[in-house]
């Protein structure tokens, strides 16, 4: 169980967040298109959980604009606040620390959670605690459940995609990664292949529920065994939608996402299953945005039949949140504490 001492900025007094005491988190997610802030009591349970997406605004230009995303985010992160104040029912004298994302993501998103918790931390003398948004897509399945290590856990997101063992709260090891795209990667540019808009990763799985998983059949990439390989099968599905718009401008698109996601979503949970066995764990976790995907779901929460204890969190806390921050803020000892803390682009 966590054992943090912290101190406050101002009186430098000393918080111990530990089972011992409830600890009540607040936490800013910025690091993408989602301006966050939740409010966390003991890591697991969610008091407010306030998101204001961006969607709309990057749709037209069909993917994130670093820039304008950073803006929105300034113009957004007060409200959220204020917002998730209002919904837990408590005042800024009860929140035990402030903790934010400060990477890796887009440095001019992230600077404006981190300073906006920063200078919480400083007008209200609460500790500041700095969280690794990877980890915290894990702690997100600490949220509502009654998860302990050890734990093999699939993470798949946008721009990571890795399988971890996790020994204790503070204890992983990274076992296999992707060499290339990332899972969530891929989704999005198969999906502008196919003509999807922005986000191309949720509506290539709506599209693919309508299509015929086995109508192709791509080939899986040879790797280490628990890494990963998408850009072959990226290139695989451009050079099938070539030929088959070429003999016909009508090709079914749906049974090529629906071939596609097959492939992708077979070797994610493949791999993560010979991770459990070799290692002798009976907990598996799913955790990042492509989290959020209907097949990955289905296949991870099928190893139930051969007696794994599977966690899955809401959809809500699959996508980017400040849920899971509070919750990782909690659990998780590999956090920043000082205010001199930078954020960081890259994992």
């Amino acid at each position: 169980m966590p054992n943090k001492k912290l101190l406050t900025p101002l009186s430098n007094k000393e918080i111990v967040i530990n089972s011992e005491n409830d600890a009540v988190i607040l936490a800013l997610e910025s690091s993408c298109d989602e301006t966050a802030c939740a409010i966390v009591k003991n890591g697991r349970e969610v008091l407010a959980n306030i998101v204001a997406s961006q969607i709309k605004t990057h749709m037209q230009f069909g993917g994130v604009v670093p820039e304008v995303a950073a803006r929105e985010h300034l113009e957004a992160v007060n409200e959220v606040i204020s917002k998730a104040f209002d919904e837990a029912k408590v005042s800024p004298d009860e929140i035990t620390a402030v903790a934010s994302t400060v990477g890796p993501g887009l440095v001019g998103s992230l600077l404006v959670g981190m300073n906006a918790a920063k200078t919480l931390s400083v007008v209200y003398d609460k500790p500041f605690i700095g969280v690794n948004h990877l980890n915290a897509h894990v702690c997100a399945n600490y949220i509502d459940t009654d998860l302990k290590p050890p734990f093999i856990a699939l993470l798949v997101s946008g721009g990571h995609t890795q399988i971890i063992r996790v020994n204790d709260y503070s204890d992983s090891v990274i076992l296999g990664e992707t060499i290339d795209d990332a899972a969530g990667e891929a989704f999005d540019k198969v999906a502008r292949l196919l003509g999807l808009a922005y986000p191309g990763g949720p509506n290539l799985d709506k599209m693919a529920d309508k299509g015929n998983p086995h109508a192709y059949k791509f080939t899986k990439a040879k790797t280490d065994e628990f890494d990963f390989s998408f850009s072959g099968l990226k290139t695989a599905v451009l050079q099938l939608t070539k030929k088959l718009s070429a003999e016909n401008p009508d090709y079914p698109k749906e049974d090529v996402a629906a071939s596609f996601r097959e492939n992708i979503t077979s070797v994610l949970a493949e791999k993560t299953l010979k991770a459990a066995q070799k290692f002798g764990v009976k907990q598996i976790v799913l955790a990042g945005g492509v989290a959020a995907n209907s097949e990955i779901r289905r296949k991870i929460k099928g190893f139930e039949n051969q007696g794994y204890k599977i966690y899955i969190p809401a959809m809500k806390y699959c996508t980017d949140n400040a849920a899971m921050i509070g919750a990782c803020a909690y659990f998780h000892d590999n956090v920043f504490t000082d205010l001199s803390t930078e954020v960081f682009s890259r994992a």
